[in-house]
């Protein structure tokens, strides 16, 4: 009975083994069967993958590329405004200019605090008026020579009669006016200088007559006062101080930014190095002067003047 049992135990054991390894063999078919499937399927569909794929990425490269095209600024043509030799004189005055309120400021607040710690690092007074002096005379040099340029070469007389004031110029003024508080849709439109720049021109005139008048007596009081009493030289120091801090300020918040701090042309506007500006802010800005040059721009103006 017990070798009947045993025997029993034997078949079902070698059974369950036989069936484990036909499974095991029907999976391992199977698994050979699938990627053969599977190989077969890839080798059909591969190249029509590979051409859709293709074909999808020339679409996306030529949509990013139209987009790119669509966004990408266009590059803008330039005219030339201003020549060397005005460009030349221009950086001249404002190097002397700015040589000058950097010094003199110190020179008139001597007794502040600030000034002395200037002092310290500019190498004492007399350092700092010796500098003074030397923007001084790179200041008389540039008047003297810009005299010249509007007398001897025809350039300067062209320039110089383009920004002597005239009737417009007034008219100008009161339609930016208008303008500006809204009775006017559009503002003037000027030519080659607005008065806004006719204006920062004669100021230019009107405070190098000032400064250099009354530096000269102040530069050498003892040859001063052969000619003029005592209080003409107390009189020149009050003006030559007062004329400098307007003049200061006048540069640093009108000037600038008219010229640079302005929204349109911020930080700078590299016309006084190259002397160009673009036909787009020409067309705006000086529409009068574009059309004898281009022929006629859009009507109406900026209503406000950023280059110069």
């Amino acid at each position: 009975m017990k070798e009947d049992m045993h025997e029993g135990h034997g078949w079902s054991a070698l059974l369950k083994t036989v069936a484990e390894e036909l499974r095991e063999e029907r999976e391992r078919l199977e698994s050979q069967v699938n990627w053969r499937v599977l190989a077969e399927a890839e080798r059909e569909i591969a190249p029509e993958l590979a051409t859709e794929a293709r074909r999808r990425l020339r679409e996306r490269v030529a949509q990013r590329k139209k987009e790119a095209e669509a966004v990408a600024p266009v590059e803008e043509e330039y005219h030339q405004r201003f020549s060397l030799l005005f460009r030349v004189q221009h950086i001249a005055l404002f190097v002397g200019c700015i040589v000058l309120i950097v010094t003199g400021l110190p020179l008139r607040y001597a007794e502040m605090h600030w000034a002395e710690a200037f002092f310290a690092r500019m190498g004492g007074v007399p350092v700092t008026s010796a500098l003074h002096r030397v923007a001084a005379a790179v200041l008389i040099a540039v008047g003297v020579f810009h005299m010249g340029y509007i007398i001897l070469l025809a350039e300067g007389r062209r320039e110089f009669r383009a920004l002597l004031p005239g009737k417009k110029d007034f008219g100008d003024l009161f339609h930016n006016l208008l303008h500006f508080v809204g009775l006017m849709p559009r503002g003037p439109r000027f030519d080659r200088f607005s008065y806004v720049e006719k204006f920062d021109y004669w100021a230019v005139y009107w405070g190098m007559v000032i400064m250099i008048g009354s530096g000269i007596l102040l530069w050498f009081p003892e040859i001063g006062m052969r000619y003029f009493p005592k209080y003409a030289l107390d009189i020149a120091q009050v003006v030559h101080s007062d004329e400098a801090l307007l003049a200061a300020t006048a540069i640093v918040v009108w000037h600038f930014y008219n010229v640079h701090f302005n929204p349109e042309c911020f930080p700078i506007d590299w016309a006084w190095l190259t002397g160009r500006i673009s036909k787009k802010r020409m067309r705006k800005h000086h529409p009068l002067e574009y059309e004898r040059h281009f022929g006629p721009a859009a009507e109406g103006g900026a209503g406000e003047e950023v280059s110069s």
